[in-house]
């Protein structure tokens, strides 16, 4: 007996449906559509009628009216009683932003906050299937749209623990090791505000032991998220904002001038960052976290050489020396 093909909810088939549409020049028919698009096309054919699935694509199709999304749809003369050559499509230019509209930095980290939150599920083995089906209707899905697939990841628990705390306003407890630290260390914060920084979550928290709000990397947080009974400390106003504006405030601040190969993967992924510079014969590239930062630049071998700072310089020379214990031994 087939398995039982999992329930895709409406917002998540609209989305595929509008990411479809707008991925193609020339329309999709709606049997194409039916498909290829996830939410029809990955139905259990056994349990759903073609009615069933005609009748969901005028809903979808009502709901895009609605949301004020422009479906364009081209009749051909020669269209039969059955609208199979009926074609539908997004044009891209007539979705976009009003002109005037601003975000402001809030508003920015919130719709990061759901991209990120996205992203992670982006092209699961049904989106890739579809994808499949689209590039043989000559639909080529670009990854920028991609990259906001609405599946919610659930990798990591602590992420979810802290929004549940935030949501339920009640403090939390982990352990936390920072780098060069043999010992993790017992940390008590009312957390904040969630915030992802150069594809990296963050905690921003308020921690009474210090009297400091401080962000916590979730990457090093080494045990369970624990929800406590107690109240957290109420969140100031523009939180969001305010932690946002600390990250953008270290990396804008800490610089790094680096010797690297040119036409290699490491001059590809660090001199064409929209904030990195060629001063010379080096690349000056911005960062956030020094430890983190050591660890990509190792990863890139002789491609990259430190000139500047010092203290990241003996970090990735101490990495490097690791690598060649560990393979030595």
């Amino acid at each position: 007996m087939s398995e039982k093909s999992p329930t895709i909810q409406p917002e998540d088939r609209l989305f595929h449906l509008i990411l479809a549409l707008m991925s193609s020049s020339y329309g999709l028919t709606k049997d194409q559509i039916l498909g290829s698009v996830r939410g029809y096309a990955d139905s259990d054919r056994a349990e759903t009628s073609d009615e069933s699935l005609n009748r969901r694509f005028e809903r979808d199709k009502d709901a895009l009216r609605e949301l004020g999304i422009p479906l364009e749809v081209s009749i051909p003369a020669s269209e039969d009683v059955n609208n199979r050559f009926t074609t539908y499509r997004i044009p891209k230019g007539a979705y976009d932003l009003p002109e005037g509209v601003e975000f402001s930095p809030t508003d920015v980290a919130l719709l990061n906050l759901s991209a990120a939150l996205w992203r992670e599920g982006t092209l699961s083995g049904e989106s890739r299937v579809a994808q499949m089906k689209l590039a043989s209707f000559g639909v080529s899905v670009s990854e920028s749209l991609m990259a906001s697939a609405p599946v919610i990841s659930t990798r990591d628990p602590a992420l979810q623990n802290i929004r549940n705390a935030i949501d339920e306003g009640r403090s939390i407890r982990f352990s936390y090791l920072k780098p060069g630290e043999a010992q993790a260390t017992k940390r008590h914060v009312s957390p904040w505000a969630l915030v992802s920084h150069e594809g990296r979550w963050h905690v921003y928290a308020y921690e009474p032991a210090s009297a400091l709000a401080k962000t916590f990397l979730l990457r090093r947080i080494v045990s369970s998220v624990t929800l406590t009974d107690e109240v957290a400390e109420p969140a100031p106003d523009g939180v969001t904002e305010e932690a946002v504006t600390a990250l953008r405030d270290v990396h804008a601040r800490q610089s790094a001038s680096l010797m690297i190969t040119p036409h290699s993967e490491a001059w590809s992924a660090l001199a064409s960052r929209s904030d990195s510079s060629v001063e010379g014969s080096e690349v000056i590239v911005h960062f956030t976290d020094l430890a983190i930062f050591a660890d990509e630049i190792t990863a890139y071998g002789s491609d990259v050489v430190v000139s500047h700072p010092p203290e990241l310089r003996e970090r990735v020379t101490a990495n490097l020396a690791g690598l060649v214990g560990h393979h030595g031994g």
